[in-house]
């Protein structure tokens, strides 16, 4: 009777333990939040676009934020796209962060910028309590606020495909050197990019937006310091072309650039220039097409409509340093 007992209770033990699994799947395979965003009455979209910005104001931060507000006015943007690492050296402590007022509230104030930031992580976020910026707190503090791992903005002309590409990258988990990363709620970090390139995959096959932007932190193509990131050319790149993806934007580097791929009309954009920028940094392993490459500090702008995209980079300064236009139909671009 006795071993009876024991073994009911070892195969109850067995039955929670494989339960459990399976709820850690399930959470790490769900499907992407989805936020609606009405566009105004004349059916454009605009916004800027930047990353790599949380330094308290320093490294010309604070610069870059007046131009983004002087450039925001003139366009009556509508939102901010922030592509990762938005706090460092080791992204948010906790809920209460005073960096999160230092280097986000009272660094962009100018009247433009009061409008929704959509955000995602990147790998120094990583570094600290990423759950922290996920936290619904941080919108009682600030409403512009919104940060979560992956999801999807429909704004009606376009969508946006927000992707967590921080878990991807093996190096951070295989050798992380002195680094400590949060890995809390993408465990098993497999499953969690197995997962959520098949949500990306279904719902981008799904989408009848007449743009489809994907954003994410790590570059797909780069000249600059880290190159391409090899792990989203296997494993990304292919789910991007086969779903016709109009526009990649994303930091990591800290520069400006803007490449073309080589067999498909996917433009690669990265604006990771919003305060420390890496100058005379750059790495020539690239299978893409590059049309412009900018190793300073600045920001980016993006113009949607029915039928056209315009995007223009901007230097610390509110420069204007490259435009570029791709028309829908029929397909061409202009430099």
């Amino acid at each position: 009777m006795k071993n009876m007992c024991n073994t009911m209770t070892m195969v109850m033990v067995m039955v929670i333990v494989i339960m459990m699994g399976l709820l850690d799947v399930c959470q790490v395979s769900g499907e992407l939040e989805r936020i609606e965003h009405a566009t105004r009455g004349d059916g454009t979209l605009r916004f800027l676009v930047v990353g790599d910005w949380g330094r308290k104001g320093d490294y010309n931060q604070s610069q870059v934020a007046f131009q983004m507000g002087r450039i925001g006015e003139e366009l009556e943007i509508e939102f901010v796209v922030s592509t990762g690492d938005n706090f460092y050296d080791n992204g948010l402590k906790g809920e209460n962060d005073p960096n999160f007022l230092d280097s986000f509230t009272n660094i962009y104030t100018a009247k433009s910028l009061q409008k929704q930031w959509f955000s995602v992580l990147g790998n120094h976020d990583y570094r600290g309590d990423a759950a922290a910026q996920l936290s619904p707190l941080l919108r009682k503090i600030d409403t512009r606020w919104l940060c979560l791992r992956s999801f999807i903005v429909d704004a009606e002309i376009a969508e946006f495909f927000f992707v967590d590409t921080t878990p991807f990258v093996k190096g951070y988990l295989e050798d992380p050197g002195e680094h400590t990363y949060d890995w809390r709620g993408v465990s098993p970090v497999k499953s969690y990019t197995d997962g959520l390139l098949k949500d990306l995959d279904r719902t981008l096959k799904e989408s009848r937006a007449t743009w489809k932007i994907v954003v994410g932190h790590h570059a797909i193509r780069s000249v600059s310091h880290h190159g391409d990131t090899q792990e989203l050319v296997h494993q990304l790149l292919p789910i991007l072309r086969a779903n016709k993806v109009d526009l990649y934007m994303n930091g990591h580097d800290h520069c400006l650039q803007h490449i073309s791929d080589s067999i498909s009309p996917i433009q690669f954009l990265t604006s990771g220039a919003g305060s420390k920028a890496w100058r005379g940094d750059i790495n020539t392993t690239n299978d893409g097409r590059l049309k412009f490459f900018y190793d300073g500090q600045g920001f980016m702008s993006v113009q949607l409509t029915q039928s056209d995209v315009k995007t223009v980079f901007y230097d610390v300064f509110g420069r204007v340093l490259h435009r570029w236009t791709m028309s829908k139909q029929p397909f061409h671009s202009i430099m």
